[in-house]
C-alpha cells in the first residue's frame, strides 16, 4: 500500500511539472470570474411571456453552473494540475422554499454525476437572482438502509419547529438480486429551528403503500398534525391510488400516521390522468388555502409534469372549494428540454410581506426556474376560471359562453 502511495504522489508531481503554475492559475481566475459574472447576472422580467396570471423570467435563477466553486472543483495544482472539475454537478432542480430574515431561501435538490441528491440552501435578496449558496450542503441525518434523498418541502409549523418532509428511496428489498432498478420511497421528516443543526425523526411509512410528495399543513387539525399524502402501489405507478391524500398524527416523533382519504383525485383525459401530487405546504388566505399541485398524463413522448392550482376550505382543509380547470404552468421554450424532458415539478413557493407570490419550480429535472404573482392574482385565478369540463362538448360551451360574453360586452 505504501508503494503504491509513493507512485501516485510521484505521478502527481509530474503532472503538476507539466501544467505550469501561470496556466493553472490563469485558469483559475478565468472559472472565478465566469462563475461571479453568472451569479450577479440580473434576471429581468421575460416580456414576450404574458398571461395576466403571472410573470415568466428571462433566465433560470439556479443551474448546476451556480454551485461554489469550492464544491466541485479542487484547489490544489499538485493533485488538480489542470484544474478539472472532480466533484461535477449535473442538476439542480425542485427546490423547497422559504422566507426568513428578509430573504428567500431555497433548499435545493442538488444532483451530483454519481446521480446521489443532497440539499443545499441558497438564499437571494430579491428571490429572482444573485442567489448564494450557504457555505456547506445541509448535513442530513441518515436513516439505514436509504441510498437517496430528495424534493423536500419545508412547513412552518404552528407548533414552533420547522420542518423538512422529503422522499428518502432505498433499494427494494422484495426485489430479486439482479432487479436494480427496484425501489421503495418513504417520507423523510427532519426539524429544525436554524436550518443549522436538522433533528431527524422517523420516517413516515405506510406499508404496503409506498410514500412520495408528502407535505406537513401549517396548521393543527383538531390537535393533530395533519398531512398530504400520495400513497402509491410501486415507487413509479399509482396504481390504485387516487390522487392527493390527508391524513393525521397525533405524535409527529412517532411516524405513525392514520387513515388516509383522498380529497384531490386524478381523472380521465385529463392535465391529472396518470398521476398528481401536492407541491409545496398551502398559503393561507381569508378566501381559503390556496394550493399548488403536479398533474401528469402519459403522451406520444412520455408523461408530461405540469403544475396545477386548487383551492380549499379554512374550516375544513379537506373540503376542495376552487378547482379552475388545465393547467397553471407547463414546460416554455428550453424549460422543456433537460434529464426529464417536458416536465415542471414545483415543492416550494413563498409569499413575501406585500402580498407576492413567487413559485419556484423546475425545468426537465435540470434547472430552477421562478413565476411570479400574487395572493391576490392566484385567488383570483382559482375561483375565477372556469371548471374542468372532461367533455370535448362541453369545453366548446365553456369557449363559446367567453366569446359570446365579450361580443355582448364589446359591441
Amino acid at each position: 500500500m505504501k508503494t503504491l502511495k509513493l507512485k501516485s504522489t510521484k505521478r502527481q508531481v509530474r503532472a503538476s511539472r507539466a501544467a505550469p503554475t501561470s496556466l493553472f492559475m490563469a485558469r483559475v481566475k478565468k472559472v472565478r470570474a465566469d462563475h461571479a459574472s453568472l451569479l450577479t447576472r440580473r434576471n429581468s422580467v421575460d416580456r414576450s411571456w404574458d398571461n395576466g396570471v403571472y410573470e415568466r423570467f428571462t433566465h433560470p435563477i439556479i443551474t448546476d453552473r451556480h454551485l461554489p466553486l469550492e464544491w466541485r472543483y479542487d484547489f490544489n495544482r499538485v493533485t488538480n494540475p489542470f484544474f478539472m472539475e472532480r466533484l461535477g454537478v449535473n442538476a439542480t432542480l425542485n427546490p423547497g422554499a422559504f422566507f426568513w430574515r428578509e430573504k428567500v431561501h431555497l433548499v435545493v435538490r442538488v444532483e451530483g454525476y454519481d446521480r446521489k441528491s443532497f440539499f443545499a440552501i441558497a438564499e437571494s435578496p430579491n428571490g429572482v437572482d444573485n442567489f448564494r449558496f450557504w457555505d456547506e450542503p445541509i448535513d442530513l441525518p441518515e436513516i439505514k438502509p436509504e441510498t437517496n434523498v430528495y424534493d423536500m418541502r419545508v412547513t412552518f409549523h404552528e407548533d414552533g419547529w420547522i420542518y423538512g418532509v422529503f422522499c428518502t428511496e432505498k433499494k427494494d428489498p422484495q426485489a430479486p438480486a439482479d432487479n436494480l432498478s427496484a425501489a421503495v420511497a418513504d417520507a423523510g421528516v427532519v426539524r429544525t429551528n436554524d436550518f443549522k443543526k436538522w433533528l431527524r425523526l422517523p420516517n413516515i411509512s405506510t406499508a404496503p403503500a409506498q410514500q412520495r410528495n408528502v407535505v406537513l399543513h401549517p396548521e393543527f387539525v383538531g390537535g393533530k398534525y395533519a398531512f398530504y399524502t400520495r400513497p402509491s402501489d410501486g415507487f413509479m405507478d399509482v396504481g390504485s391510488a387516487g390522487g392527493i391524500g390527508w391524513a393525521l398524527m397525533d405524535d409527529i416523533t412517532s411516524g405513525k400516521i392514520g387513515p388516509q382519504v383522498i380529497i384531490e383525485r386524478r381523472a380521465y383525459h385529463t392535465i391529472k390522468e396518470y398521476k398528481n401530487g401536492q407541491g409545496p405546504a398551502p398559503i393561507k388566505t381569508p378566501q381559503g388555502w390556496l394550493h399548488l399541485a403536479h398533474g401528469v398524463r402519459a403522451c406520444a413522448a412520455g408523461l408530461r409534469y405540469v403544475l396545477y392550482m386548487f383551492m380549499t376550505s379554512l374550516e375544513d382543509p379537506t373540503c376542495v372549494i376552487a378547482r379552475p380547470g388545465g393547467h397553471f404552468i407547463a414546460p416554455y421554450e428550453g424549460e422543456r428540454i433537460g434529464d426529464v424532458s417536458n416536465v415542471t415539478f414545483a415543492n416550494g413557493w413563498v409569499e413575501l410581506p406585500d402580498g407576492t407570490v413567487i413559485i419556484y419550480y423546475a425545468g426537465s429535472d435540470t434547472r430552477c426556474y421562478a413565476a411570479r404573482s400574487s395572493v391576490a392574482q392566484l385567488v383570483d385565478w382559482c375561483q375565477r376560471t372556469p371548471q374542468e369540463a372532461f367533455t370535448t362538448r362541453k369545453s366548446v360551451e365553456q369557449r363559446l359562453a367567453l366569446i359570446r360574453a365579450n361580443r355582448a360586452l364589446l359591441s
